[in-house]
């Protein structure tokens, strides 16, 4: 082989093996931009799958909060005895079971939000022990009325986790 051949062999090689070189960056850039397309489509059809189950436990724990605030469950559960330890029982038995009833919607929900849920059921179960506690209630009327009387003078913790979640709500949007 002579040298001209040499050169004329590089001469063709050389831009043969740039041509190769460019369609390859091109092409890994191409599947690369697809791949991202692909999860970018995936992951809209799934927030929009999801964002309908995210409502509706958002909906959900509102209800349980509503169900659960002070004012509306004294009212709505009349005591089954005069004794103030078992209407106190009472009333937590059923903020308990409410809770238990909707304990699944937590995966739909961030975790601060949840804690603040855990908060308001938890302070308004305290509520309830603190006041029954108080030597001056006697029976399960009385507990009925003071837990009234201590509502008018505070916001029930469950107003506080409800505006918390319609803050929430609004995000989603």
């Amino acid at each position: 082989m002579n040298n001209d051949t040499i050169a004329q062999i590089i001469g063709y090689t050389i831009p043969a093996l740039v041509t190769a070189g460019v369609a390859f960056y091109f092409l890994k850039m191409f599947l690369t931009n697809e791949e991202n397309r692909r999860r970018f489509l995936m992951m809209k059809a799934n927030r929009k799958n999801a964002l309908p189950l995210r409502l509706q436990a958002y909906e959900r724990m509102t209800l349980f909060l509503e169900r659960i605030n002070l004012s509306k469950i004294v009212i709505r559960i009349s005591p089954i005895s005069p004794e103030k330890k078992d209407y106190a029982n009472l009333l937590i038995q059923h903020i308990e079971q409410e809770f238990e009833h909707n304990l699944t919607q937590q995966i739909y929900m961030t975790e601060d939000t949840w804690n603040v849920i855990l908060t308001a059921k938890n302070t308004t179960i305290q509520m309830i022990r603190k006041i029954s506690l108080n030597p001056e209630v006697t029976d399960a009327n009385k507990l009925r009325e003071s837990i009234l009387n201590e509502l008018l003078q505070k916001q029930p913790p469950t107003q506080m986790a409800i505006d918390i979640l319609k803050k929430e709500v609004t995000r989603l949007w």
